[in-house]
């Protein structure tokens, strides 16, 4: 099998796998072993942030010496990006090994004979969790994929730490169509006994939280709005002050321009926190880890002025506006914007309109079943007060306009959808784009 024939068998699994119970994924994970589940265990989940999460700790732990298992989705150009060892995405080789042998293992399940098939996040995810086992990972993290409660990460026995990250309404189909609702699906990573930190997300959310934290003794490590102090906001990084519990009052450096990574930063220290008993870290190790972290896709400058960010829901935007309206720019703002169906983009493209930010607006569709028709884009724009917006069929084009039309002093930003983001960075990969 080539490397192209496993990711098409992969993308064609939900033509026939059915949805499978959590005790499913259980037993199906039992049969391969418990893979990884003798490790340390942290898992992240949370409407916006988690993947930053993970990135931040991620990039401490490693410069601290340990050996780092990291599983996120979904992928922004390869599948083989949604789970790295010490940064470093599985190879082509060892992605079709996995596959062969998840798939192996199903052939003699007893479950498969009554019609059970793992999901396609199901597989990826048991293949991650094989490959930690292989590489001998010291410490793995696990990002939920969507919810938490009934996500296939959380089949995982043993976890060390819980993170939850800022909640927002997203996926309300699936999780609920109030704050509450949502914070509950997200708190059903909880486990008895086992240490969970989570921010300040407004009351409602925030109670649901320390109520299911209190229900299973779960020690809480909470961050305060007020924890997070001093902000120095530069053109590529930002320094910050906070108070943590091991390493007393620290002076943290991260880089990026996106003010919303400051509390991401913020929890990732107060995991750091939570788990300096089994996996301490020097100080100077921490700071370093911090300010080298990097998370593709979320306010990633691809070139000079030229900013990618995965925003695509109503707080993700509103966190992205946060960061456009500390820029500094000079000259114009280029937005470049495409949504996906089940997304609020109605009231999005309001949101972007009315900031009155934006000289100039470009639209795209991205090339997913899920993507909305151009003409639905426009129209919406049109809708939400704007005169002009250039409409594009496919993201390359779109970028190649955008740039030919830049001048220094000029700023693009790129947003809308993580599938937008993926589309461009492999048109970036594929094409000779002068600029970049």
């Amino acid at each position: 099998m080539e490397y192209e024939e496993a990711e098409a068998f992969l993308l064609g699994i939900p033509r026939f796998a059915s949805k499978n119970t959590p005790e499913d994924t259980k037993a199906f994970l039992r049969r391969l072993g418990n893979p990884g589940t003798d490790r340390i265990i942290v898992h992240v989940a949370g409407t916006n942030g988690k993947g930053s999460v993970c990135a931040y700790l991620s990039s401490v732990l490693r410069q601290g010496g340990y050996r780092v298992g990291l599983f996120t989705s979904p992928h922004l150009v390869t599948m083989r990006e949604r789970f790295r060892v010490d940064g470093e995405p599985v190879s082509e080789q060892e992605f079709i090994g996995l596959l062969a042998s998840v798939r192996k293992a199903l052939s003699d399940f007893p479950g498969a004979a009554g019609g059970y098939h793992p999901s396609f996040f199901e597989m990826l995810f048991f293949m991650g969790m094989l490959y930690f086992q292989k590489k001998d990972v010291q410490v793995i993290l696990l990002e939920t994929g969507l919810g938490g409660r009934l996500d296939a990460t959380n089949s995982v026995s043993g976890k060390d730490l819980c993170v939850i990250t800022r909640i927002g309404m997203d996926h309300m189909e699936y999780l609920g169509d109030t704050l509450p609702l949502i914070a509950g699906e997200k708190a059903g990573i909880l486990q008895k006994g086992v240490p969970v930190v989570y921010g300040d997300y407004g009351q409602e959310v925030t109670q649901v939280l320390e109520k299911r934290a209190a229900e299973l003794s779960c020690p809480v490590f909470f961050v305060s709005n007020r924890d997070i102090r001093n902000l120095d906001f530069h053109k590529n990084f930002i320094d910050f002050s906070m108070e943590t519990r091991y390493y007393g009052y620290i002076r943290c450096t991260i880089s990026t321009c996106a003010p919303y990574q400051t509390e991401n930063a913020a929890l990732a220290l107060r995991a750091l926190d939570a788990l300096a008993d089994r996996l301490p870290v020097s100080e100077t190790a921490l700071l370093r880890g911090m300010a080298s972290a990097r998370w593709e896709g979320r306010m990633e400058e691809i070139d000079q002025d030229v900013y990618l960010d995965g925003a695509h829901n109503v707080d993700g935007i509103r966190a992205l506006l946060e960061t456009v309206l500390r820029d500094g720019c000079a000259g114009r703002r280029f937005l470049l914007f495409s949504a996906v169906k089940d997304k609020q983009y109605k009231e999005i493209i309001g949101i972007l309109w009315d900031s009155g930010l934006f000289h100039m607006i470009y639209v795209t569709e991205v090339k997913n079943t899920r993507g909305i028709p151009l003409e639905t884009l426009e129209a919406a724009f049109y809708a939400a007060g704007a005169e002009t917006v250039y409409g594009f069929g496919d993201a390359g084009n779109a970028l190649k306009h955008v740039l030919a039309e830049k001048q220094p002093g000029d700023r693009v930003y790129i947003a809308g959808s993580l599938y937008l983001v993926g589309e461009i960075k492999s048109h970036i990969k594929r094409n000779d784009y002068d600029q970049f």
